[in-house]
């Protein structure tokens, strides 16, 4: 199985511009080497067939994506309305200032399918595409965020795969990011 970096994954993961968000301490393809090279020490099927999670040990300084909201961190949430490319419609995000989460246990890339690639617009040389990376505590993935999932069902065009919802994964999702937020 060979892995690759998409354009759209090496623009949020790897920006260039220092942000502490972003990968730490290697290049995208150092990513993908260490990726190619290492056997994850779990893999996780995805929300749909095309869709894969790799559990790798972090080796970089890489802090968690993720933090439990509560009363000491509620005032410092931010929100507006962005999007992740200018051909997307912008939407509605929240995330903290201020807060500094621990560093990741785990580097969760997440990984889709030449074929849905293709799909998407997006050719790749190899068998799947980085489009993204969680950063966890723990080797589990936490849920889509809901306005991800609910890009995607209105299908490529609009800048998601295709997928329609499932309503108890949504349900799963809405209770998770209720009760955390990203950082910045």
């Amino acid at each position: 199985m060979s892995i690759a970096m998409t354009d759209f994954a090496r623009r949020r993961l790897f920006p260039g511009d220092g942000r502490r968000t972003a990968i730490q301490d290697i290049t995208a393809e150092q990513f993908v080497e260490r990726l190619n090279a290492e056997t994850p020490e779990r893999i996780m099927e995805g929300y749909a067939p095309f869709c894969r999670l790799h559990a790798h040990r972090n080796w970089t300084s890489t802090r968690c994506s993720v933090i439990a909201i509560d009363e000491g961190n509620r005032g410092k949430l931010r929100s507006a309305y962005e999007a992740r490319t200018p051909a997307e419609l912008a939407v509605l995000v929240r995330w903290f200032e201020g807060i500094e989460p621990p560093v990741a246990n785990y580097l969760l890339p997440i990984l889709y399918d030449r074929a849905q690639l293709a799909k998407e617009g997006t050719a790749i040389d190899a068998d799947w595409g980085i489009v993204g990376c969680l950063y966890t505590m723990t080797p589990d993935e936490i849920p889509m965020v809901p306005i991800t999932m609910l890009r995607n069902a209105l299908g490529v065009e609009e800048g998601g795969s295709g997928v329609a919802i499932d309503r108890a994964a949504y349900a799963r999702s809405v209770e998770f990011w209720s009760k955390h937020a990203n950082w910045r």
